[in-house]
């Protein structure tokens, strides 16, 4: 059973991300016109999440979670049971929101353990294709050389958004490399490691979707170069092992920092049909010094980008990203993604009846 979206709704399709996927949270989303969602896989019990961040605070008594790593990796079964679960509300498991560092620490680097991540994620791709889950998210970015958001500013009445400011960053490595590491070095091992799984990924029938590094532009932090910061980068992704089931996470917000036109690199990629979904979210400034903002605002406009979408043939998942925090919300930001997603729903609307 799919539910592809509501009866008026077009090519564009408004989906979230969340860590739970429990009744009160599938309520919720379907009763938005929300129809699809992605889970973000959790830290196995005892772990060092890396890039995995849980919020405990939306547990419930129907939480159902998504544990994921080399030593954990979802049955088909279990995988089965959570598109059930969705199903029952009239949304569709869209897939797996991303590979959190613990998935792909070693590979990055090319280090002891790298043959066993390689193998879970192997195992993981067949797993996700059986249990019918066609998108594996994935972001190619180093641990602990830089945080996300560096702090919070105020926007539209006093809302909180996060922001991030080069200055306010300690240029220190990461403590778990032994060394520095080239873009030559980090570039072969990433194209070694599309040789290795695209071919797994095609036979099981799932699309991978590449991340950019987040803030992009900026070459290398803490003696390690951050490879996915331009858009020659996602061009060299693509065209270096071609492959139906390999796209992007279109982060709408990365290119926006970039400080560079969003409609071109969104008719480029669109064209060429290597958008696979789309993080909708807009910030004010660029790399060095920005912050998020509420999507009807920021540096791009917002109608004209989600034209271009629709004109340059794109048919998938629009989801809000790093809302702003508004009065009352949840940890989650219930009302933030609330008010995104109807938004989006609107352009998207709107956008399709030219």
């Amino acid at each position: 059973m799919s539910h592809r979206g509501d009866p008026e709704d077009g090519p564009v399709r408004v989906g979230f991300r969340t860590n739970t996927l429990s009744d009160e949270r599938l309520q919720y989303i379907r009763q938005l016109g929300v129809t699809d969602v992605f889970v973000n896989p959790t830290e196995p019990e005892g772990g060092t999440g890396g890039d995995i961040f849980v919020d405990e605070s939306d547990r419930t008594e129907t939480d159902r979670r998504l544990p994921l790593g080399p030593e954990e990796v979802p049955s088909v079964e279990y995988l089965q049971s959570l598109s059930a679960a969705c199903e029952s509300y009239g949304v569709d498991l869209a897939g797996i929101h991303t590979l959190g560092y613990n998935c792909y620490g070693d590979v990055k680097f090319d280090r002891e353990g790298r043959d066993e991540q390689l193998a879970a994620i192997e195992e993981l791709l067949y797993n996700m294709g059986e249990a019918d889950l066609p998108i594996l998210g994935y972001q190619w970015n180093p641990r602990g050389v830089v945080p996300m958001r560096t702090g919070t500013v105020p926007v539209r009445g006093d809302a909180e958004a996060t922001s991030f400011d080069l200055d306010d960053v300690e240029h220190a490595g990461d403590p778990a490399l032994e060394r520095e590491y080239t873009e030559a070095e980090l570039w072969e091992n990433y194209e070694r490691f599309l040789e290795e799984i695209l071919p797994v990924a095609e036979e099981a029938g799932v699309t991978l979707a590449l991340h950019p590094i987040d803030p992009p532009n900026i070459e290398e932090i803490g003696g390690i170069p951050r490879l996915f910061r331009n858009v020659e980068s996602f061009r060299r992704a693509m065209e270096t092992v071609p492959s139906d089931h390999h796209g992007l996470k279109l982060c709408l917000g990365c290119f926006s920092e970039m400080g560079i036109d969003v409609t071109d690199v969104v008719r480029e990629f669109g064209e060429s049909g290597d958008i696979t979904f789309v993080h909708f979210r807009d910030v004010e400034g660029t790399a060095e010094s920005f912050n998020e903002t509420f999507v009807d605002c920021g540096n791009y406009d917002e109608l004209e980008v989600m034209r271009t979408l629709i004109d340059a043939g794109f048919e998938g998942v629009v989801i809000p990203d790093h809302v702003p925090a508004v009065r009352d919300d949840t940890d989650w930001g219930h009302r933030g993604r609330g008010f995104t997603a109807g938004y989006l729903r609107g352009l998207a609307r709107v956008a399709g009846e030219r």
